[in-house]
């Protein structure tokens, strides 16, 4: 592979990269100018600029042996009339000045062929793998490929070249994905990963030296059986512990989120977690053991759920007191007086269940359900939800919970000849790139006045 590539800003060279100094170079980049130079010199500059970004870490010899000058195309055809002439009537005026000519240049769309000279690069698999938005640059996509972490049709591939075909899938770890997408880790966060690496290995260690002088089985028995007996005298207690001490979790890393991202969050995100704070504080606030939560995060989302679909069935009905019918206030049948009870009936089950729900989270039965709004309902429910799918996890090599990479929405495009699905990181090659009336399926940043220029510079190999 070539040396290391740079995103120098005095050059201002255009890489395959997510870079914010590559995007910054890529917006000011200018065609060079053709003016008082030569026709080499025109062809030279658009090949230095093309090669420095397509393919940048192939040596130019071997792609000067992938590169063919005849170049794949489509032109799209209308099949109602194919299927109803078969040509015979458009061939018969020509030159008898019976042809109606064809559209004028304005109407006609060209097909960009030179866009497509660097298209055998992208059967190359970390060109395919950075197509695809399973890593951030070409280079490190061709990393994932060499330590294994990219599989071919279900084999393991360590070929970073590999050509793919048409119908090859191909797929990365997710882990890999989302440290190559997402954000990546604070000082502070690096420093808390080592903290808990350092924990974690003095507690195998000690794990390690019980295990090699422990006492007997018999004893161990005997403690395992004395701890049984510990633990059911002690269940409720124990119960009431863990579901506050996991409230309090939750509420510390969510501290941690806003304190380790004030430069990097959202605002909507930030608010989203002042109000998680708020409602979590009040939750706390309500008891000493509040058991609001069970010690499990799908407990816990659950119980939350319940707590607000009981919150909107008594909403409900009080929009519909609000405005009475005349059915319900003027009932003189006995039939609509029983249905007007039935419904008052339901209105208070409901807002008996709610606060009786609430009663029994907070272990209060004076506590009125109406405290916590329903945005504090609704805000508590979407951070529970983001920290079960997203959770704050210092052991992982990326920023958590997880985000976008910043600047990634400019480069955030899927080729047409390719199928990928995000869920499972794995992709697939449906057919090599063709060029159309007015588009080219090879994504680049250069116009035709580069790639004309660099198609000709390559071809000095006469065929």
């Amino acid at each position: 592979m070539r040396n290391r590539a740079s995103n120098t800003l005095s050059k201002g060279k255009i890489r395959q990269s997510w870079s914010k100094y590559n995007l910054y170079n890529m917006q000011r980049f200018r065609s060079p100018p053709t003016t008082n130079r030569t026709f080499f010199q025109q062809k030279w500059s658009a090949k230095a600029a093309s090669r420095a970004y397509h393919g940048e870490q192939v040596r130019e010899g071997q792609w000067k042996r992938m590169f063919n000058h005849r170049i794949r195309s489509v032109i799209p055809m209308n099949a109602s009339d194919l299927a109803a002439d078969d040509g015979s009537l458009v061939s018969s005026g020509r030159g008898s000045g019976l042809d109606k000519g064809g559209k004028p240049a304005y109407q006609t769309r060209p097909i960009p062929y030179t866009n497509m000279t660097f298209a055998p690069l992208e059967r190359r698999l970390d060109v395919a793998i950075f197509r695809a938005l399973f890593a951030s640059s070409a280079r490190q996509a061709r990393q994932f490929v060499i330590h294994g972490a990219v599989t071919v049709n279900g084999q393991k591939m360590k070929h970073p070249s590999y050509l793919l075909n048409p119908g090859d899938l191909f797929q990365v770890e997710p882990e890999r994905v989302l440290y190559a997408t997402g954000h990546t880790k604070t000082p502070f966060e690096r420093r808390m990963g080592r903290v808990g690496r350092r924990q974690a290995k003095t507690a195998r260690l000690a794990e390690a030296e019980g295990a090699e002088g422990g006492a007997p089985e018999a004893e161990a028995e005997s403690k395992e059986t004395a701890e049984e007996d510990t633990k059911k005298t002690k269940k409720g207690e124990t119960e009431k512990e863990d579901t506050k001490e996991t409230l309090q979790a939750l509420l510390a890393q969510a501290k941690a989120v806003m304190s380790a991202g004030k430069d990097t969050l959202a605002p909507q995100r930030k608010q989203e977690l002042r109000g998680f704070q708020k409602a979590v504080r009040r939750v706390l606030s309500r008891s000493e053991s509040s058991t609001v939560l069970a010690d499990s995060l799908e407990a816990q989302f659950s119980q939350l759920t319940l707590l607000l679909k009981a919150k909107r069935a008594e909403k409900k009905p009080e929009k519909k007191d609000a405005k009475p019918r005349p059915e319900d206030a003027f009932a003189t049948d006995k039939g609509d007086a029983e249905l007007a009870s039935a419904k008052n009936d339901t209105d208070a089950t409901a807002s008996d269940k709610l606060s009786e729900a609430f009663a029994q989270a907070t272990l209060g039965n004076d506590v009125d359900a109406s405290e916590l709004t329903d945005e504090e309902f609704e805000t508590l429910k979407r951070a529970l939800t983001q920290m079960r799918d997203n959770p704050l996890d210092n052991s992982k090599t990326y920023s958590t919970p997880w985000q976008p990479r910043q600047y990634m929405s400019a480069f955030a495009f899927i080729p047409r000849y390719l199928e990928v699905n995000q869920n499972i990181c794995a992709a697939v090659y449906l057919r090599h790139p063709v060029a159309r009336p007015g588009s080219a399926e090879v994504p680049t940043p250069f116009g035709e006045s580069i790639a004309t220029p660099a198609y000709g510079w390559y071809l000095r190999r006469r065929w």
